[in-house]
């Protein structure tokens, strides 16, 4: 889904770059790109690692990963039948994104289960994971009506809340949780931070969707002292992200090269909130610039969410297939390709002119996804490289 999401929209880019009159579009291509990019795989990523860690972290018996076909295979004809609904007849899209809504709310329901079956003291990431995956089924709904209304401006608040409220919450939260799992935090600095980063960090990202509702507000002196408020929020949380960052790298040996993906990646969250502060701090001031947003909103995607989901998809499917991560030279080099197609991408907001910059980002992002794809698709299913049982 990664892939092929990737793949059509670089077609996207590189068509209207040449002048061709590619396939017209019954939905703006902006809310179909933002569905499809930050909907369509990243849910599926949790549905695996929250089907495989939960249990254990809810001391409940291993779930059967052939239950979850049902879901798959509702979920992919769901944003494949989107995809041709983007191009063909709203209705279509529509109709799409109630099944997408459909199986999305029934691994919620699932995940409440198997929350509320649970008897262990800390359930807390999972409370987190829980309620923003609500969130997101019920996200995908109020956008499938939107469509079937014939109202896709609503696509647009919608977006930002799927980000905020759903996805960015599930990945802090089970990050926050993961990365003791992992050998890199140390016991002082988890001892110090507690449980604070996660708490600012959901907090903050809580706020964002409200700056949509404050820019839309009547009685302008109300809707700026908001944003002064989100502004100042916001870069409070990015301060913390850094200063954590450092004192982190500071007992890490970044020489290791899964540890410095994470540490990159983190680095890319506390990026994403000095962005917001400072799209929050333009429009209380009345001078408005439209690409700090969307900075922020792929330093979080690419920068955070990607880095940090390719250096432990990796780390997981080599530890799986019996191969170590220090030896496969070439997620490293992928990684540094994301990088550099993130900071492209982020430029080509900023400037005036981001026409050339951004096709270059989605060249370099879509070529690092498809290679890091095709590098591991075929080690699933198989036997472990060094014959111990899977």
């Amino acid at each position: 889904m990664l892939s092929a999401a990737s793949l059509w929209w670089l077609a996207t880019l590189a068509l209207r770059s040449a002048g061709i009159t590619g396939p017209g579009f019954s939905l703006a291509p902006g809310p179909a790109h933002a569905l499809l990019m930050s909907g369509s795989f990243m849910p599926m990523y949790f549905a695996g690692f929250l089907c495989t860690a939960g249990p254990r972290w809810l001391a409940l018996p291993a779930i059967d990963a052939r239950s979850l076909l049902p879901l798959v295979v509702a979920w992919l004809g769901g944003w494949t039948l989107f995809a041709f609904g983007a191009h063909l007849d709203l209705r279509v899209a529509a109709a799409a994104l109630a099944i997408v809504a459909l199986a999305w709310s029934g691994f919620a329901l699932r995940l409440t289960r198997m929350l509320a079956a649970s008897t262990v003291d800390d359930r807390t990431h999972l409370r987190v994971i829980v309620g923003a995956c609500c969130i997101g089924a019920a996200a995908w709904w109020l956008a499938a009506a939107s469509l079937a209304l014939g109202e896709p401006r609503w696509l647009y608040p919608l977006g930002s809340l799927l980000l905020w409220w759903f996805l960015a919450p599930v990945f802090a939260a089970a990050v926050h949780r993961m990365v003791p799992f992992f050998g890199i935090a140390t016991p002082t600095l988890d001892a110090r931070v507690d449980n604070a980063l996660l708490w600012i960090g959901l907090a903050a990202m809580a706020l964002q969707p409200l700056v949509d509702v404050a820019l839309h507000a009547n009685g302008g002196a109300i809707a700026r002292i908001a944003l002064l408020g989100v502004m100042l929020f916001d870069a409070l949380a990015a301060l913390f992200v850094v200063r954590l960052a450092l004192r982190w790298r500071a007992t890490q040996n970044l020489g290791i090269r899964l540890l410095a993906m994470l540490f990159v990646g983190f680095a890319w969250l506390g990026a994403a909130f000095a962005l917001q502060a400072a799209d929050a701090a333009a429009w209380a001031l009345g001078r408005p610039l439209p690409g700090l947003r969307l900075g922020a909103v792929h330093a979080l995607s690419m920068g955070f969410f990607a880095s940090t989901m390719l250096a432990m998809v990796s780390r997981i499917t080599c530890g799986q297939a019996g191969r170590l991560l220090h030896d496969e030279r070439v997620v490293w080099w992928l990684f540094l390709v994301l990088q550099a197609a993130t900071v492209l991408r982020i430029a080509s907001a900023l400037l005036p002119e981001p026409t050339s910059l951004l096709l270059v980002a989605a060249l370099l992002w879509t070529a690092a996804m498809l290679a890091w794809s095709l590098r591991y698709v075929g080690w699933y299913g198989r036997p472990r490289f060094d014959g111990r049982p899977g």
